[in-house]
């Protein structure tokens, strides 16, 4: 017997609505969260590929959504991650290989071709020759950083599904990928407004940083809520608006 379709809503996603209910979703917690968000970071940083990462993610998606349905956490809630650690760690995998795939070459080949360039034009390239060089430079970031980009939204709701549907790893980034992008322009509005946000936090040391991310990364939780809605509506704590009631 197959497992009926999961849902979800198309261009429903209200970015700074998601950074101010990601904001009221830390209330009395936020610096447990903290805590969770730089123990999670240093963690999943440790091991290549998002060995790590991928539980780490799902242990503090699980904290979010404890904290939306008013039950309660505690830091150990971060290693329930663990309890997912095969999924996610497929999850990871998915999302870094093809990056990976496409930023090695792209680079190895741009590299190639410049220097095949500028020998060609000999030992004293002209003006011409130089802005040529920095236009190409120019046009490949844009390329790398907008593969990476679509990548990235592609995966944003990967984790939330695995912890809050338990889907298996790779039909999580499938599902994630074709909600995403059918949300792409709001959750790309919502990936520069957390951006941003996070930029202030470099700012102020670098360090500062590890005091946005919770509120980033709630923010992704909530904008999953707009279009998923959560497992169990019924045991959701009345603090935020409640999770959109027709899908498409």
């Amino acid at each position: 017997m197959s497992t009926p379709p999961i849902p979800y809503r198309r261009n429903v996603i209200q970015p700074m609505e998601c950074l101010k209910a990601g904001w009221e979703l830390l209330q009395g917690q936020y610096w447990l969260f903290v805590a969770m968000a730089l123990i999670g970071f240093m963690i999943g940083s440790a091991v290549p590929l998002g060995i790590l990462m991928g539980p780490m993610m799902c242990g503090l998606y699980l904290a979010f959504f404890r904290q939306r349905r008013g039950e309660p956490i505690e830091f150990g809630t971060l290693f329930k991650g663990f309890d997912y650690f095969a999924n996610s760690v497929v999850a990871a995998i998915l999302h870094a290989l093809p990056i990976f795939a496409v930023v090695i070459p792209a680079y190895f080949f741009f590299y190639v071709g410049m220097i095949v360039s500028l020998t060609a034009l000999g030992d004293e390239p002209g003006p011409a020759a130089a802005i040529g060089v920095f236009l190409s430079f120019a046009v490949f970031i844009l390329i790398v950083f907008t593969v990476i980009v679509v990548l990235t939204i592609g995966f944003t709701f990967s984790y939330p599904l695995i912890v809050d549907r338990r889907m298996q790893g790779f039909d999580a980034v499938k599902l994630s990928f074709k909600a995403a992008m059918s949300n792409f322009w709001r959750l790309l509005a919502l990936v520069i407004l957390c951006a941003l946000v996070n930029a202030v936090g470099v700012m102020l040391c670098y360090v500062g940083v590890f005091l946005t991310l919770p509120i980033t990364y709630a923010a992704v939780a909530v904008s999953y809520e707009q279009v998923f809605g959560l497992a169990n509506p019924n045991e959701i704590a009345p603090n935020l608006p409640p999770p959109p009631p027709r899908f498409d």
